[in-house]
């Protein structure tokens, strides 16, 4: 009779897990995928989800959470002066869905940009005088006018861009390209995310989760406070050779469930706790700015030695990309002005004008930024007219999903390139729409793989980023 308490608890096998040994799993095959790609020296000579060579191997992500103004931002539309305080023509609006925040007013005062647009470089692009950091690098940097989405809230229009899907649940872009492409540095996460000092939209974890592949892939959210990670340091007492010993056993115990059940989550396991450990001796070091020269530290601003700023995050973001680290998201908060915008965004963009222009000064220098991609913009944006009362000095703007501005520099973009173009009202696309699908089917092209054959089986279905009703396009005119 077997007496040994593991063996019995193992012999007690579900009904999940009979069928997950049963069919191998999902996670089982992504895990060996991963694990052969390492084994291989990361090589793309063999991989079956990059299909062409990739003019990125990394990304850098600054969401703008929130969604940022276009039309005080990058939009330049000077017609507008003419029209402050008259009405929305409903040529214009076209029966749009509208939130509940404006639904109601009895008119739509159109609020022109109270900032100055300046022009740059030899593109003669105009940028708002709110950011003359990123207008100076315009001729770095491709600008795309006609971003849309379907969601008009933030929740599920972040959850859109970020997973393909309004409905939470399903993989984010990080964690489909972790999965995709395995891992650059065996001793960092693929996947990590920056959030900013909390200001602003609430954000969750599944914004950053892996959905329905397996938990490996999905981002880790270091902190500003405390231990980078969570249970980073070893409690009290407990030495790293203790530790080592430790994990060794569970392990030994690990594998042996593995035979037993066939779990594929029980190989996720093993693998984070073999990255946690190494973790402890490359998360230090990696967080650790204080060595950066001191032209560098000046370049990113005031913050960059402030855990938790835009500035810090993007430093960090920097030294993330020359380790390697596959995909990085810096989550910066705060942006959704209903009220009070003037003032508002004067904060939100002294805040991160100054560090992405550093962000990519700093990778071009040092060779990076040729195969680094670096994505900025939010999830939609802001309308014409105000929200509430309209001055000359101040208004507001609801949510506006039918159009808005992003940049994307790095990783084979056209630099100096302006693709789309809106109406003189800023509110709907004349030419050139590019859906939020099309935006990740151009991300995930930049890394060498064609959207629509990146597919995984789920519920019967070929899930993709990218949706599997739709087929997506990727922005071909704006890539070098």
């Amino acid at each position: 009779m077997n007496t040994n308490p593991i063996d019995q608890w193992i012999n007690l096998e579900t009904r999940r897990q009979f069928f997950g040994r049963s069919s191998k799993g999902l996670g089982a095959a992504a895990l060996a995928g991963l694990l052969s790609q390492q084994a291989a020296g990361n090589t793309t000579a063999g991989n079956p989800h990059q299909h062409f060579p990739a003019r990125a191997k990394r990304v850098i992500w600054l969401f703008m959470a929130g969604a940022p103004s276009h039309l005080d931002t990058f939009d330049y539309k000077p017609q507008m002066v003419d029209w402050y305080n008259k009405d929305l023509p409903e040529s214009v609006r076209k029966g749009q869905r509208l939130t509940t925040m404006t639904a109601s007013q009895a008119r739509f005062p159109i609020a022109p940009s109270m900032f100055r647009f300046d022009q740059h470089g030899d593109s003669g692009k105009r940028v708002s005088e709110l950011l003359p950091k990123i207008g100076s690098m315009s001729d770095d940097i491709a600008t795309i006018h006609t971003v849309w989405t379907e969601a008009i809230n933030h929740d599920p229009a972040i959850t859109f861009i970020q997973t393909g899907n309004q409905i939470p649940g399903r993989p984010t872009l990080g964690a489909w390209i972790s999965y995709g492409l395995g891992s650059l540095n065996r001793n960092l996460p693929e996947f990590i995310v920056l959030n900013c000092e909390p200001r602003g939209q609430a954000l969750y974890s599944r914004l950053w989760g892996s959905g329905f592949l397996p938990s490996t892939h999905a981002g880790v959210a270091f902190r500003a406070q405390g231990d980078p990670v969570l249970y980073l340091s070893n409690p009290g007492g407990v030495t790293q050779e203790t530790r080592r010993l430790m994990l060794d056993r569970l392990q030994v115990m690990n594998h042996r469930i593995h035979d037993q059940l066939g779990d594929p989550e029980t190989q996720t396991r093993i693998a984070q706790y073999e990255m946690a450990f190494r973790m402890q001796s490359s998360v230090p070091d990696l967080v650790d700015v204080s060595g950066e020269p001191k032209h560098i530290l000046d370049m990113y601003g005031d913050d960059a030695l402030k855990p938790g700023t835009f500035g810090n995050n993007c430093l960090l973001a920097r030294r993330m990309a020359e380790r390697d680290v596959r995909f990085i998201q810096i989550f910066h908060r705060g942006w959704d002005h209903h009220s009070g915008l003037p003032t508002n965004i004067r904060r939100q963009t002294k805040e991160v004008d100054q560090p992405a222009w550093a962000l990519i000064q700093d990778l071009k220098q040092r060779g990076l930024l040729d195969d680094t991609l670096v994505i900025w913009g939010g999830e939609f944006g802001r309308t014409i007219y105000s929200q509430g009362t309209l001055t000359k000095n101040n208004y507001g703007r609801d949510h506006h999903p039918k159009c808005y501005s992003m940049w994307l520099a790095g990783g084979g973009i056209k630099g100096g390139t302006t693709h789309g173009e809106t109406d003189e009202f800023g509110y709907n696309i004349l030419r050139d729409p590019v859906h939020i699908r099309d935006l990740n089917a151009t991300i995930l092209h930049q890394l060498g793989i064609d959207h629509a054959r990146f597919t995984v089986k789920h519920r019967g279905l070929d899930e993709r980023l990218t949706g599997v009703q739709e087929l997506a396009r990727p922005v071909l005119e704006i890539l070098s």
